[in-house]
């Protein structure tokens, strides 16, 4: 079972506090604290927790950009001495690239008010979360999953090729399986994570063709990666 937000941090929790520190400092208004507090306790998972008047609240929040004082190398302050690996982590992933960091806060907040628990339970022994966060990893799952979505694109490729092949590794689940696995592929959202928003419809060019191995070596890490980037680990692993 994941590990309780009252217990730790979520990812993305932590980028909001990122992104407002980036934005406004160590020493951010009263009123951003505030603001980020009580979106922060609108976060459609494990909701319930909201009714503790002390969870997030304003205290917490300037606590944690504190926390990103202290991993700053360019904080001329000593921040708080214990962080957590989730802060760091977080620092290591998006403190270097702000684009980044904005556009992926923005599309977590376009997503709270939109999205229910249910819509964000992800699976982690099939897909590990992704450094944006639980709700943008949601808004992919849903998005390759979709039946519709998938059919479409399985049409599309066996218009175009006569066959469903994996777009990594060239597997065929017809070729090796016969009739048990004719017209079986899995999906995949090639869309950057960060730039995922709510109610964003998604393209037959968003989505990728794979087979199961493939798709699960994509997800395997948090850092998930790119199709030309598993190419080429295919690419090295056969000719090494």
């Amino acid at each position: 079972m994941a590990r309780s937000r009252k217990d730790a941090w979520l990812r993305d929790e932590l980028v909001l506090a990122l992104d407002l520190y980036r934005r406004e400092g160590r020493n951010p208004p009263k009123s951003s604290v505030d603001g980020l507090s009580d979106l922060l306790r609108t976060l459609p998972v494990e909701p319930e927790l909201a009714g503790d008047p002390g969870f997030r609240n304003a205290n917490s929040v300037q606590l944690k950009i504190y926390n990103f004082v202290s991993i700053d190398p360019d904080s001329d302050i000593e921040g708080m001495p214990r962080i957590g690996r989730g802060d760091r982590e977080v620092w290591d992933e998006f403190a270097r690239d702000n684009t980044r960091l904005s556009t992926a806060a923005t599309g977590i907040r376009e997503s709270i008010d939109k999205m229910t628990p249910s819509d964000t339970e992800v699976d982690e022994e099939i897909i590990t979360e992704a450094p944006e966060g639980r709700l943008l990893t949601a808004q992919h799952v849903r998005r390759e999953r979709n039946a519709k979505l998938v059919a479409s694109k399985k049409t599309q490729a066996l218009n175009v090729n006569g066959k469903l092949v994996c777009e990594a590794c060239g597997f065929d689940f017809a070729a090796v399986y016969g009739a048990h696995g004719d017209g079986f592929i899995e999906c995949h959202h090639t869309k950057p994570v960060h730039t995922l928003r709510a109610g964003q419809r998604t393209r037959l060019e968003d989505l990728a063709l794979v087979c199961s191995n493939c798709h699960r070596m994509i997800h395997r890490r948090k850092r998930w990666l790119m199709m030309d980037e598993l190419r080429t680990l295919i690419a090295t692993a056969s000719t090494g």
